[in-house]
């Protein structure tokens, strides 16, 4: 992931270079030309975890999948470069018990983990886009099809979840499982691209693959070791998987716990930040600019 970081933040980077030199158009590009949409978009949200079928980033479930809606403004400044402010709703999930392989060299603890979360995320967002396509004209004569490029800077709200024995889903960030006091607001890097098809005179509908690097471990509950629960509520316990608690998943590994929980202190997570991605299709309606004629007298 430290890869992906590196080229998320070569690719912000770009853009801001490239969005920069835009504004030696700016004489020619006047805002009579400049126009702004507004956006609907459905997705597909999926997420990368410790609760992946594998440890490596690529790495998801199919069967995880799940929607994402959003709005969206976007004003066009330059020729190539828009900014566009977004607010989004969705959800990702995960469970050992589905994901990881039981007889798996690598994957056998992660299924005897037998963690499983949903988390609903709540994000607002601010990115630059830059087209590969310029358009030195108004809306009217914007290009049929055009690739694109964006990133830029998020915040957003998560609640993760974790479905009990009784199949009551509980607030895993109260019971402090790790016995860490994360926040449930981060800060987010979305960064992708995607392509525009132009519709008709003012819809435009989009195909965009987008990517949040976020800086917490814990979008799943999961991250470092697992802590020592005792004293704490059952519910702790048995998320935690602690051993000896009351409420003990009935976990036996011989490397790492004994029956009824794992020894504290033993490798939980990864260690790594979680990441997001939200894929789908959006319509973009284009807000008819208004034409200021100039007076004769």
């Amino acid at each position: 992931m430290t890869k992906f970081f590196t080229y998320s933040t070569a690719l912000l980077a770009g853009l801001a270079l490239l969005g920069s030199t835009q504004r030696a158009d700016a004489q020619q590009f006047s805002k009579r030309k400049q126009y702004t949409s507004i956006g609907f978009n459905l997705s597909a949200m999926n997420y990368f975890g410790d609760l992946n079928p594998q440890t490596n980033f690529a790495s998801f479930r199919a069967g995880d999948t799940r929607y994402n809606l959003g709005l969206s403004i976007t004003h066009r400044f330059f020729p190539r470069v828009s900014g566009r402010f977004g607010v989004n709703y969705g959800r990702i999930t995960g469970d050992d018990s589905k994901s990881a392989n039981p007889g798996g060299e690598d994957s056998r603890y992660r299924y005897t983990r037998n963690m499983n979360f949903r988390n609903d995320i709540y994000e607002a967002s601010g990115v630059m886009i830059v087209d590969l396509i310029e358009n030195r004209n108004n809306y009217l004569k914007r290009p049929d099809f055009v690739p694109y490029l964006f990133a830029g800077v998020a915040a957003f709200y998560h609640d993760p979840k974790g479905k009990d024995a009784n199949g009551n889903y509980v607030d895993l960030q109260a019971l402090k499982t790790e016995n860490v006091d994360y926040s449930k607001t981060q800060i987010a890097i979305p960064f992708g691209g995607g392509v525009r098809y132009r519709i008709n005179r003012n819809l435009d509908a989009s195909f965009e693959i987008g990517f949040r690097k976020t800086f917490t471990g814990y979008l799943d509950d999961v991250s470092g070791n697992y802590a020592d629960l005792s004293g704490k509520s059952a519910q702790a316990q048995y998320f935690g998987g602690y051993a000896g608690g009351a409420s003990g998943k009935g976990i036996t590994d011989t490397s790492t716990g004994v029956a009824g929980g794992f020894v504290p202190g033993a490798k939980r997570g990864q260690g790594k930040t979680d990441w997001y991605t939200v894929t789908g299709f959006s319509l973009n309606y284009i807000l008819t600019p208004k034409i200021k004629n100039p007076k004769f007298r």
